[in-house]
């Protein structure tokens, strides 16, 4: 078998950086992809501002895994910006401190960084005594640290298997549990929250490890959902379709060949943003979705029900075409 360099990144899906139809990202002098965005999507703009009133999360605190960009730097951002005193995890420790830093000098809310490898359950040990010493008992978890890349089946090695479910699978896991303890301990409740993606329902070729690591994450918080409530504890699960970052399409679409069929399947004609996520993400770990538990939201502009449906390629039929179509039909006697 083939050992693969893998790709590592905190919020495997499709990460948003920038805005707009125009926004380039490049590799030296090559760019590698533009955003096009399909006719329909001025029926669907995408809202950046904060949608929770101020002070929604004040006294409460978050712990975000691959905190320090894409996806977890968004929700940190938007967490923080409504009072909650936020400790962001991931490898990277100096990503990690200059993205604490930035949110805290953008919202005046203190934003910890703790280093920490979610394969390693020592470590995660002790980043959340760490998190519990700086800042108290959790009351938001998100777990969103994740990784991936794109293959043949054929070519993956045990070592490109095990790196994947370590981190998507078993990071979460040991996050979930380990906090999860020392809330039942403290007599604490919180809103547990993981990122996943569309295919972790259906499954997907080309990203098997990926696929069955983040059904695994949903079934692990489904059952959670279940059996953790009666501690306090709720448990819900968000599906991104492509939302981009440079980091994650540089890696699943380094030549951009794939955008422009990405977007034409999104009904709503566009890609996602952070802020759009971000926003249901707050809104997910807020009192106002107290009541909201074991569920899994899908987040894709259309995408899912549109490559699931048998017929859904009829959309390409042109007027002309469907005139004849109807004709042919008007003609069949019988059955």
């Amino acid at each position: 078998m083939v050992s693969l360099r893998l790709v590592v990144s905190a919020g495997e899906s499709w990460l948003p950086c920038g805005l707009g139809p125009r926004r380039f990202f490049s590799y030296g002098t090559k760019i590698l992809y533009q955003n096009i965005e399909a006719s329909q999507a001025k029926f669907f703009p995408p809202v950046q501002k904060v949608m929770l009133p101020p002070n929604s999360f004040q006294g409460k605190v978050a712990f975000i895994t691959g905190g320090g960009t894409g996806l977890g730097k968004a929700m940190t951002t938007f967490l923080s910006s409504l009072g909650a005193q936020c400790v962001i995890a991931s490898r990277n420790v100096d990503v990690l401190k200059a993205t604490a830093e930035q949110i805290s000098s953008q919202t005046g809310n203190k934003v910890h960084a703790v280093q920490c490898d979610v394969r390693d359950p020592n470590m995660v040990q002790n980043a959340v005594s760490e998190l519990i010493k700086v800042a108290g008992h959790p009351n938001i978890v998100i777990n969103n640290a994740a990784g991936n890349f794109i293959s043949p089946s054929e070519r993956l090695s045990p070592n490109a298997w095990k790196t994947i479910s370590d981190i998507v699978l078993n990071g979460t896991a040991y996050v979930t549990l380990e906090i999860g303890k020392q809330l039942i301990k403290a007599q604490k409740g919180a809103a547990f929250l993981a990122i996943t993606t569309i295919y972790a329902e259906t499954g997907s070729g080309f990203v098997v490890p990926s696929a069955s690591s983040k059904a695994g994450v949903e079934a692990m918080h489904k059952s959670l959902a279940a059996e953790w409530g009666k501690y306090g504890m709720r448990f819900n699960v968000i599906q991104p379709g492509p939302i981009k970052t440079k980091g994650a399409f540089s890696r699943m679409d380094p030549t951009g060949a794939f955008e422009k069929d990405m977007i034409e399947r999104i009904p709503c004609g566009r890609l996602g943003t952070a802020e759009e996520l971000a926003n249901l993400a707050v809104f997910l770990c807020s009192d106002y979705a107290s009541w909201i538990n074991g569920a899994v939201i899908r987040f894709d502009g259309g995408e899912e029900v549109l490559i699931s449906g048998e017929f859904n390629s009829l959309r390409k039929v042109t007027k002309e075409q469907w005139d004849t179509i109807e004709g042919l039909i008007r003609k069949t006697k019988g059955s």
